[in-house]
């Protein structure tokens, strides 16, 4: 019969809690297990971790088949480090040596993470600060304060010099246009007197 060590979920929803136990490979996911190994709850920080090493070593020496989540949980807790170096054959004495250096590797690279997350954190932070200040930046100038509101103060007085000029220019053209209409009103009657006169002197 083929055995795994794996995972079984138990808890309420939203709030899992695991089981670590050793089941028939063609057992159900939640189904019946052979022996329980530990414990495994993830909503606490860090995550709890309890398990029976000796328990653990048995069956993965009887060639247990082991589950990835379940690897990497023993891996955290070193007991699969502490399997290699009894492979390697060092004495209890050299694996305890061994395995408090691995602990304080293990303690440097927690810190070391948890730098990391929180200088990712403040990155966050100030870019969230920046994306909220942007919209209501004021575009700058390289100008002299005093040109630029010379240069605003000549924009504001264009539309109403434009204004003025306006009404000045159709004023005169509408004068303009006045005065040459009687003009020419007056110049026609003479030439029709001339004309008249003219007709006079060829019947005289």
């Amino acid at each position: 019969m083929a055995v795994k060590i794996r995972l079984t979920r138990m808890g309420r929803k939203k709030k899992p809690f695991y089981r670590i136990v050793v089941m028939d490979t063609r057992a159900k996911r939640d189904g019946k297990f052979i022996e329980r190994l530990g414990v495994y709850n993830p909503m606490v920080d860090p995550p709890e971790v309890t398990v029976n090493e000796e328990r653990v070593s048995y069956w993965l020496d009887t060639g247990a088949l082991i589950s990835d989540t379940v690897r990497s949980l023993l891996k955290a807790k070193g007991i699969i480090y502490k399997r290699y170096l009894k492979k390697k054959g060092l004495s209890d004495g050299e694996i305890e040596e061994e395995m408090k250096k691995w602990e304080v590797l293990q303690i440097e690279k927690r810190r070391k993470a948890e730098k990391k997350a929180e200088a990712k954190k403040v990155k966050e932070e100030k870019e969230i600060v920046v994306e909220e200040v942007e919209p209501e930046a004021v575009e700058e100038s390289d100008k002299p304060v005093e040109e630029v509101e010379t240069e605003a103060a000549e924009e504001a007085d264009k539309p109403a010099e434009e204004e003025k000029a306006e009404p000045e220019n159709s004023d005169q053209v509408k004068e303009g246009a006045v005065e040459d209409q009687p003009a020419k009103q007056e110049a026609e009657p003479e030439k029709e007197e001339s004309e008249d006169s003219d007709n006079k002197e060829e019947k005289e």
